[in-house]
């Protein structure tokens, strides 16, 4: 599974990623700086990544598409340092790497975790 961090999220995510066998790569190195979430989704769509955001916008596009892909994880957090949520994540990746691949959109914030499957319903 490859893993795209969003701008708002800082490129030493990467390294800490990779350092768990994780395939990482930061935005910065892929696009344009000022790339819209909608680019950043359509880059991470046709080219299988899962999004990792600190960003709302990237839930409320999948809401309004009733997009399948690509996948997200939302860290809901004011510490977003890798130290701070950084376990949380590598574990939610592991963990719910099916429901990933699949389609889904994971919210982590320093208590718990939560998964909700792609296309999101109006019920969700």
């Amino acid at each position: 599974m490859k893993l795209l961090i969003d701008m708002n999220l800082s490129p030493s995510w990467v390294g800490r990623l990779i350092e768990r066998d994780l395939e990482a790569v930061h935005w910065s190195t892929l696009g344009a700086h000022n790339a819209t979430d909608v680019e950043i989704m359509s880059y991470a769509r046709e080219h299988d990544y899962v999004v990792i955001t600190h960003d709302l916008d990237f839930s409320a596009i999948l809401a309004a598409t009733q997009g399948e892909k690509p996948s997200v994880i939302q860290i809901r957090s004011e510490d977003l340092s890798f130290l701070a949520i950084g376990e949380q994540i590598c574990a939610a990746v592991s963990q719910m790497s099916p429901e990933l691949q699949a389609g889904a959109l994971i919210t982590v914030d320093p208590v718990r975790t939560r998964i909700r499957l792609l296309p999101l319903s109006r019920r969700d």
